[in-house]
């Protein structure tokens, strides 16, 4: 009868635990209205707890023992792959499908991101003054429904779904827009939603059929300011991203001058005595400048990154030929990497290493030399089109590269989702992707989260169930279990709604010594970290 009072006993106590507030922490997307019971990450070697209990099994007390441990160093390295909207390249894979048939590609792509142990996304949510997303400011997208300012049928706000589905799968979610382009060729017709029509002095067409917003335009410059601002207030976003579009390529015009007359008469006789060109790069940088300090003064967290071309100059470093976007996008990517203006710099490295004019090593030495401020400096890589006879190892090679020339924030860009296939994700999973990663630390940016979080530890016969959890985990995005059996170190990535795990009590003829559990917040950082000795004996 006793032993049988002690089995009701431990039964009730791993409800109730299961159920208390404590161990549910808050999530950093829009929480459900009532508390989702504790999840129990399941291990490979042993099932997870159920209700039936032997009858010889053991509760033992909380350790509260304050215990003081040097713990070991946590994989980082950002791992992000770009979602391209702009023609349907990769999302949504045509344009007018329905909103079950766009929610399920979505699906698809982040599942796939984070079965292969990537952490970030890149999402194209405004190719080309238009918006992916609900907004006042611009139309509906034609590469969404097929029709510019036609709203998604029935009705759902593609932004926050990418967003809240990235998010539940630890994936940092980073909004990409195309600052200056006005209109895509292969947008469709130039209806009265346009922006074309909505803001024709701002706007200019070029030979290829595309249009673009007259950078050197303060009205220009304000739209895009508010279209930024707009995303970074409503949405729960971790970065803000640019690509390489500014003033466009030559060839966007067939080789003529970008038609900007009258913004450069206005400038002239405004007294301006800056070269045309470098009044064009100077409406770029301080355009960049502004958008970095606007992001910050509202949400400090929100990164703001950059993916220019690849080559700043021809003859920089000494030996490399290519495009000047210096002289042709007037874009001085150098200048905005010199002054801090970006959380992350991504150059759009897509030359093999042993290229002989664009050697992938040169560039990226040679970018890190540039980078006064420290920040991370994350190079897109071509994974779906670099020249190379066998793509996957090429890219191994890259991101090998890329972690021993920046090994204080490794990480890359693949471009794009086309290119992840089989083949590459399989070298990736196997390769450096094995394991998975948490984002590098931005020191430079507010930490989110300073509380220790609660653990407690409960014995069975042969396992010990673990459960964790803080007041207030708000900006908790991961949580960081380690494990000690005898002198071997055991980590694990652990997403925010994970508050519980079994436990071995051996592995390989080692007793579990320690557990420790520590809070990771949106930007990397590791909060206070509460820990439980395991005595002998018990």
């Amino acid at each position: 009868m006793r032993t049988k009072l002690i089995s009701l006993w431990i039964l009730a106590l791993l409800i109730g635990g299961a159920l208390h507030s404590c161990y549910r922490p808050a999530v950093y997307y829009p929480p459900a209205p009532k508390p989702a019971p504790v999840v129990v990450e399941e291990q490979e070697e042993h099932e997870v707890i159920t209700p039936a209990i032997e009858e010889k099994e053991v509760v033992t007390p909380e350790k509260k023992t304050p215990v003081v441990v040097n713990l070991p160093p946590v994989n980082r390295e950002f791992r992000a792959a770009w979602i391209a909207t702009v023609a349907n390249i990769n999302w949504p894979s045509k344009r007018g499908l329905s909103t079950e048939a766009q929610k399920a590609e979505a699906i698809y792509l982040l599942d796939l991101l984070k079965e292969n142990n990537f952490n970030a996304v890149i999402f194209q949510a405004r190719p080309s003054a238009d918006a992916l997303y609900e907004s006042t400011l611009e139309p509906w997208s034609y590469f969404l429904t097929g029709e510019t300012g036609k709203a998604p049928q029935p009705y759902y706000d593609p932004l926050t779904f990418w967003t809240e589905e990235a998010h539940k799968r630890g994936l940092e979610l980073h909004v990409w827009l195309n600052p200056y382009r006005a209109h895509h060729s292969s947008g469709g017709p130039v209806s009265s939603q346009s922006m074309i029509r909505k803001m024709p002095e701002n706007i200019v067409k070029l030979k290829n059929g595309m249009y673009w917003f007259d950078p050197a335009n303060p009205e220009t410059q304000d739209h895009v300011s508010r279209i930024v601002m707009d995303i970074v207030k409503r949405y729960d976003i971790d970065g803000i991203h640019f690509d390489d579009y500014f003033y466009p390529y030559a060839s966007y015009n067939g080789g003529a001058d970008f038609p900007d007359q009258a913004s450069w008469n206005n400038y002239q006789k405004s007294g301006g005595h800056l070269s045309r060109a470098d009044w064009r790069r100077d409406n770029v940088n301080r355009f960049i400048q502004r958008i970095y300090q606007e992001i910050k003064a509202e949400k400090d967290y929100v990164k703001f990154g950059i993916s220019p071309f690849g080559i700043w100059k021809p003859g920089v470093p000494y030996g490399v030929s290519g495009m000047s976007q210096y002289d042709e996008l007037y874009a001085d990517a150098k200048l905005w990497l010199n002054e801090g203006w970006i959380d992350y710099f991504t150059p759009q490295l897509y030359w093999p290493v042993d290229a002989p004019r664009q050697n992938f090593s040169t560039l990226l030495q040679w970018w890190e030399s540039e980078n006064t401020y420290s920040r991370h400096l994350w190079p897109g890589l071509n994974t779906v089109e670099i020249r190379a006879s066998d793509k996957a190892a090429e890219i191994l090679k890259q991101i090998e590269l890329t972690r021993q020339l920046v090994p204080n924030s490794a990480g890359v860009a693949h471009w794009s989702m086309a290119g992840l296939n089989s083949t590459m994700l399989h070298s990736l999973k196997s390769g450096p992707y094995k394991e998975k990663a948490l984002v590098p630390k931005s020191p430079w940016l507010k930490p989110l989260v300073d509380e220790k979080p609660e653990l407690s530890l409960s014995e069975q016969s042969q396992i010990y169930l673990a459960q964790w959890g803080m007041g207030n985990a708000k900006n908790v995005s991961h949580w960081l279990l380690y494990k000690r059996y005898g002198e071997t170190w055991e980590t694990e990535i652990l997403h925010v709604t994970t508050t519980a795990q079994v436990l071995e009590k051996q592995k390989d003829g080692k007793k579990l010594e320690l557990v420790v559990i520590q809070a990771v917040d949106r930007l990397g950082n590791e909060g206070q970290y509460e820990a439980r000795l395991i005595e002998a004996g018990i």
